[in-house]
């Protein structure tokens, strides 16, 4: 492991490729991650060989081995909505108690470009659709747990003028998870030649902990060569978060291993599901890597939690 680096890559990595898939697929990447009746599930984009994604769910025991991969995706474009003809993208999914179920979020792709859809499901198995709810361009989308002041909470990262037109984090404010408030600003890109200066976007849904929002983003810098895609670390207030409380400097994960170097997309790392086990405290944080395998690093949460807390408040 790179001393740069605060997450260690599990051995077997890659955990899931397309080689794994019951059905002739292109690659498979950035997966949602969840833990139902003591089973790992994660909810993976798969990309099939006309280049259009769906999302499809994998069971483990362990979340590393003896994979389980329905036969069928859980959630595939119809071809006669527009908003989503060309495919699901990069899922995200929290339990939301006071609903009973989890809340999926990802990305629909048609004609008029990406937007956020939400879907919600019990088990993993079939899903309530609610359709598109921020308009493109629109994705990155992750669900706050519970409400905060009696609204539903979104990140997301719309591409407009008035709102987010320089890959940044917003958020928006929801009474019935269906209309969303204006977009307010929760982080920008960095200026000048930092390694999350050309765009960011959030990870996984925000880990509730009792210093605040733990935060994990990718972040972009555009170079000769072509984008790289670094993970990063930030506290959000429980209470507001909008408020930025810390900002880690540097990133905490990169692309170094040659299974992120040379894919489809060379040199990214993309993380969409997060996973802490109280009992032993390990975080297990799932990304894909060259937008062509699934792939798991581990961190404890306190050491997480360490690293942050030392980073200089945000001002």
């Amino acid at each position: 492991m790179s001393e740069r680096e605060l997450f260690a890559r599990h051995p077997r990595n890659p955990i899931l490729t397309a080689d794994d898939w019951p059905y002739s697929v292109n690659a498979v990447m950035n997966p949602a991650a969840a833990t139902v009746d003591g089973e790992t599930v994660l909810l993976a984009r798969v990309e099939d060989r006309r280049g259009m994604s769906h999302l499809t769910v994998a069971r483990s025991p362990n979340g590393v081995e003896d994979w389980s991969i329905q036969p069928e995706p859980l959630l595939a474009p119809d071809d006669m909505n527009a908003s989503e003809q060309w495919g699901f993208e990069d899922a995200r999914v929290v339990w939301v108690e006071e609903l009973g179920r989890w809340v999926i979020t990802c990305t629909a792709y048609g004609p008029a470009g990406p937007a956020v859809f939400l879907a919600t499901t019990e088990d993993f198995r079939t899903v309530e659709r609610y359709g598109v709810v921020r308009h493109p361009e629109d994705k990155n989308a992750a669900l706050l747990p519970h409400r905060i002041d009696g609204r539903w909470v979104l990140l997301h990262r719309p591409k407009t003028q008035f709102g987010g037109g320089h890959g940044e984090i917003l958020l928006s404010r929801s009474a019935d998870l269906v209309s969303w408030s204006a977009p307010e600003q929760v982080l920008q890109p960095r200026a000048g030649p930092w390694w999350d200066s050309l765009r960011i976007g959030i990870g996984p849904p925000p880990l509730r902990t009792d210093h605040g929002w733990l935060l994990i983003y990718h972040g972009v810098k555009d170079t000769v060569a072509g984008g790289i895609y670094r993970v990063g670390l930030a506290l959000l207030d429980l209470d507001e978060p909008t408020r930025v409380l810390r900002r880690v400097p540097s990133w905490i994960l990169a692309p170094l291993a040659a299974y992120e170097r040379a894919g489809d997309v060379p040199n990214v790392v993309f993380p969409c599901g997060l996973l802490h086990d109280a009992e032993s405290d390990e975080l297990r944080l799932y990304y894909g890597a060259a937008d062509s395998s699934i792939c798991l690093a581990t961190a404890r949460l306190r050491d997480v939690l360490e690293t942050v807390l030392d980073a200089p408040p945000e001002a």
